[in-house]
């Protein structure tokens, strides 16, 4: 008989401890139900061309890999098109900021829709052929005013890699390079305006003198000379890099360098689109071509 009720009483027992144990795992954090992915700290959307010149069709098939993976892994959220009828749209104030890979708008309605996108506070970073022009009168506010550039003056060839000497270490976007360091093989762009003249530019990053001669071709190498290669302006959320062009054999249209295989370079990218999506403070306010100092060189 006392056998009986010592194991009657160990039923509702076991059913108590069962349940203060499940009780206790609801209580913990995360544990019993399914988590809820964090919202992007911002939005990117690249837009591309992506149907001339094998290197820069490269560039473009390099970045719409590279780009999703590092959003991935800092909590942005990455989309392109070739769609540059979305810079009219209204859905365009949903991106914090947007890349343009390897073209520029090109009708007057694009071109509308993307001034008063950067006027309204939206952000952008451009690649390469993003600034190059032969005929800026044709859009003045944009290479005149919002890049400072002007129209397209030479370029080296072949592609090379350039030492670069960084100007300006306080901006977000450079705090973590060193004060030279060599970059991805890149064709590198000069322009018609001095942009250390322009109170507006402030140039992060330029061709250290170390690099010259810069090119293969000696008709086509840079001797001397100033040549800024990574800038903002100051009165937009910009960030302009010379750099986004491949190396090809165009005879097998085979790719023989990565932009975004340098690690180094890659630190600009990050923390410019870090900056330029709200996520770091503002830069500070200085004079433009600021000098860098600090950190050993990286060759």
């Amino acid at each position: 008989m006392t056998m009986l009720k010592t194991r009657t009483a160990r039923g509702p027992f076991r059913l108590l401890v069962l349940l203060a144990l499940l009780l206790g795992l609801a209580a913990v954090p995360g544990v019993g139900r399914a988590q809820t992915p964090a919202a992007p700290a911002f939005k990117v959307l690249a837009f591309y061309n992506g149907t001339w010149d094998a290197a820069h069709i490269s560039f473009v098939h390099e970045a719409n890999e590279w780009f999703p993976r590092t959003a991935a892994a800092n909590n942005f959220s990455y989309e392109s098109t070739n769609n540059w009828n979305r810079l009219t749209s209204a859905s365009l104030r949903d991106y914090q900021v947007v890349l343009f890979l390897d073209d520029l708008p090109q009708t007057a309605a694009q071109r509308s829709g993307f001034e008063q996108y950067v006027r309204a506070g939206g952000a952008w970073m451009g690649f390469h052929v993003s600034a190059f022009t032969t005929e800026a009168q044709k859009w003045p506010w944009y290479h005149n005013e919002f890049l400072g550039s002007g129209g397209f003056k030479s370029n080296t060839w072949g592609p090379t890699t350039a030492v670069l000497r960084t100007e300006n270490r306080t901006h977000p976007s450079t705090t973590r390079l060193p004060a030279t360091f060599t970059s991805a093989v890149s064709e590198w762009y000069s322009w018609a305006n001095d942009l250390r003249k322009n109170p507006a530019i402030n140039i992060l990053a330029s061709v250290d003198p170390v690099s010259f001669p810069l090119g293969t071709d000696p008709n086509q190498s840079w001797y001397s000379g100033y040549y800024p290669i990574v800038w903002t302006n100051k009165n937009y959320r910009m960030l302009y890099a010379n750099f986004g062009h491949n190396a090809m054999d165009y005879g097998s249209n085979t790719t023989l360098s990565w932009t975004f295989g340098n690690e180094v370079q890659n630190r600009f990218v990050i923390d410019g689109l870090k900056w330029l999506g709200g996520v770091t403070a503002a830069a500070p306010a200085g004079p433009a071509g600021t000098a860098g100092t600090g950190a050993a060189a990286v060759r």
